[in-house]
């Protein structure tokens, strides 16, 4: 432990002094090595015994990580690295290179000021190489070029000294082909990678070694000697004489900014707020003094200590029981450790400056893409969220009964990490709903419940969840208790789009002072004398109640409430959740003796009177869309908007950024099952896309009636299509 003890002085020394941090990423497609040159950047750093390097894969400290050979979840790691005489402190992020989860690409993207991009020898760059540097550059991460498997060049494609270093060369040039494409200004600003400064390194993770120019200089080898101990089949012996983490940290060192200037530049690429407040300042000089403005780009969870939040801190410092605010929440938190770390391992220090990326426990309401600072109201960080609705379920089961309470558990859990998805309880049918964005989000999930937390389960085919509203506006309509003894009288319409915003944005709520969301009503376009008689808000729904002086209903209003609630939880037209509804009270009778208003009258009578109504307003479907972003290679791009258009979606933008289009474009989630499929082959696996919630429009009324037969016929309810009388008839 000794050893790792020193190791943790050298990290915390050298953090408070920003000039001598780098915080990077990997990137890389898949396979092209990433995690192994990771494992032996550490082992260089002396954080993993040599021998272990490359076989170990130390930073897939998840079994099917290593099962599969792929990085899902991006890692964090520090080490320190001895350069010109002087110590410095690498902050690295292992990032997946599996396109399905760009996500997590993004989000490290966000936290780290550099990049190695990864590119095979042989393979050369493929499609993801494009697409994770694209989201360096739009993030404004600096990238450096580690070439690797050249060891495959010469052994396996047997090429000569000569043709090797015309193909390195080739290679070399495509990516700043690439960089220039995509972002013409940073490349004239010297943003291009070039083996003679070298900001270009190569070499072979798995046999670790690795040379660039300035190496070369340093230890005498020369390329025609690389040559020589790969055809010989010596790796041991270079790996002795040009190790690679040392190659590798020197180009970092020497070519990625540190803290000070990335966030001068970077800040203003991730940050909308006031450019001349005090936090702007503050966070453009990295100022450990200032407010804190923290970043959170990953939640994990630890055994022991909970969950544990990760990013980057662009300003203040993170203590121990210091109070913060979550943007978007209102209560504080406080922050409970404060840790960096050493390989999968967090290690608790006592405080962290701005310009690290550091772990913090203890914040509850955090979710990813979170800001947690000590400023009241301070503007949040560009969001990586998707402002959404989940439009696609899945019922989940337990494959074995003991592990029900289990799955339970798992179910809160994988809830809090995905701040998209939501978890339900069928009770008629016992089983748990998991509604996501989308086929594929949830069948990662699916795969993690049974992989991480080690539940088995069954999970039926995806459905696609639709709402329930009405096209008119039908008056006076009459709903009897089965005593016949209470009658309640009222009339439905379609509630103004203006006013559902208002409600899905928080803006009005039943727990808001009545005066306060009068008047918000009332600028929405609300008559005043509706905007104060609102009973109740349920979905994106309201009741209104605008009866006079009505005998005992304010004691009964609560049973007329439960029956609203009971109709918008499920429609009567295929039980589906309604949306857009204005219902009003226009008169009620109620029988003056209690013990015949009581429950068993009164939500009947309530319920049926709005289920009628409904029918009789040509109750009818909404469908959820998704907005799919598609980014694709102009030369690809056809490929692209046939397979939307084909899925009854429509092209709402199209732009071109260098040599990428860029299209956005929307379409019925209903039509999107297997995209992801159809659109890599549509465009030779070149798409990224990405989808968000795209709100909910009426289906068309060709296809109507077949939906909600579909949609009964799974619920177990009767074919024929109810009619209000079926409702009015008690």
């Amino acid at each position: 432990m000794g050893k790792r003890k020193q190791m943790v002085e050298r990290v915390t020394a050298i953090m408070g002094n920003p000039e001598m941090i780098r915080n990077i990423g990997i990137v890389a497609h898949i396979d092209h090595g990433k995690t192994t040159l990771s494992d032996n950047l550490l082992s260089g750093a002396g954080m993993i015994s040599s021998e272990l390097a490359g076989k170990q894969l130390f930073m897939d400290s998840d079994e099917e990580e290593q099962a599969r050979g792929i990085t899902i979840d991006a890692s964090n790691v520090s080490m320190v690295h001895t350069y010109d005489g002087k110590e410095y402190l690498i902050n690295l992020i292992d990032t997946p290179g599996h396109v399905d989860f760009g996500g997590d690409v993004t989000r490290a993207m966000r936290a780290v000021d550099g990049a190695v991009v990864v590119v095979d020898a042989v393979e050369g760059t493929m499609p993801q190489t494009e697409t994770v540097l694209r989201q360096a550059l739009r993030e404004h991460v600096r990238p450096v070029l580690f070439i690797n498997k050249v060891d495959r060049l010469i052994n396996e494609l047997q090429v000569d000294p000569q043709e090797m270093q015309v193909r390195l060369g080739k290679l070399i040039d495509h990516v700043n082909k690439l960089i220039k494409n995509m972002n013409p200004e940073r490349y004239k600003d010297g943003w291009r990678v070039d083996a003679a400064n070298g900001s270009v390194a190569f070499g072979s993770a798995l046999y670790n070694w690795a040379i660039s120019v300035p190496m070369m200089q340093k230890t005498k080898i020369s390329f025609n000697d690389v040559y020589d101990f790969c055809t010989a089949g010596d790796m041991k012996a270079l790996a002795q004489k040009c190790p690679l983490h040392e190659a590798l940290n020197d180009m970092v060192i020497g070519h990625l900014p540190n803290p000070l200037d990335a966030q001068k530049e970077r800040v203003k690429v991730i940050w909308h707020g006031e450019r001349d407040s005090a936090i702007s300042k503050s966070m453009n000089s990295a100022d450990p003094k200032g407010d804190l403005a923290f970043m959170v780009t990953d939640i994990s969870m630890d055994p022991h200590a909970g969950e544990v939040a990760t990013g980057r801190l662009f300003s203040g410092t993170l203590t121990r029981g210091l109070e913060v605010y979550t943007s978007g929440s209102a209560k504080k938190s406080r922050i409970q450790q404060v840790s960096i770390f050493m390989g999968p391992e967090r290690l608790e220090v006592e405080n962290i400056p701005a310009g690290n990326i550091a772990a913090v426990t203890g914040l509850k309401d955090a979710i990813v893409g979170s800001t947690i600072t000590t400023l009241e109201g301070m503007t949040p960080f560009e969001s990586i969220r998707h402002v959404s609705e989940p439009v696609i379920t899945v019922s989940v089961e337990a494959k074995h009964t003991k592990d029900l309470p289990k799955l339970v558990e798992v179910l809160r859990q994988v809830a809090k990490e995905d701040p998209t998805l939501q978890i339900t309880l069928n009770e008629e049918t016992g089983e748990h709903l998991m509604a996501g964005m989308g086929e594929l989000h949830l069948e990662v999930i699916a795969h993690r419940i049974e992989r991480d937390k080690g539940v088995e389960i069954i999970t039926n085919p995806p459905i696609v969840v639709y709402r329930e509203t009405i096209k008119k506006k039908v008056e006076n309509v009459e709903g009897k208790s089965p005593n016949r003894h209470n009658r309640f009288y009222i009339d439905v319409e379609p509630l103004d789009e203006r006013i559902v915003d208002l409600i899905r944005e928080g803006e009005i709520s039943m727990r808001m002072e009545e005066l306060e969301r009068r008047e918000k009503l009332i600028a929405a376009g609300m008559e005043k004398d509706e905007a104060k008689s609102i009973a109740a808000i349920y979905g994106n729904n309201i009741y209104l109640d605008m009866t006079k002086g009505i005998q005992y209903l304010n004691e009964t209003m609560e049973l007329v409430l439960d029956g609203f609630e009971e109709v918008m939880k499920a429609g009567p037209l295929a039980r589906e959740p309604v949306s857009h509804v204005k219902i009003t009270l226009r008169d009620a009778k109620l029988h003056e003796d209690a013990i015949h208003r009581g429950p068993a009258q009164v939500i009947p009578a309530s319920r049926q009177a709005i289920q009628a109504a409904m029918l009789m307003a040509e109750d009818t479907l909404l469908e959820p869309y998704q907005k799919v972003f598609i980014q694709v290679p102009q030369n690809n791009m056809g490929g692209a908007t046939k397979e939307i258009q084909g899925r009854r979606g429509s092209i709402i933008d199209m732009q071109s950024e260098g040599d990428l289009s860029i299209i956005e474009s929307r379409a019925p989630v209903s039509e999107l099952f297997g995209f992801a499929g159809d659109i890599r082959s549509a465009t030779e696996g070149r798409a990224m896309w990405s989808t968000e919630f795209g709100g909910f429009e009426t289906v068309p009324n060709n296809l109507a009636p077949e939906i909600v037969a579909k949609i009964r016929e799974r619920k177990g309810l009767k074919k024929d299509l109810p009619k209000a009388a079926d409702y009015l008839e008690m």
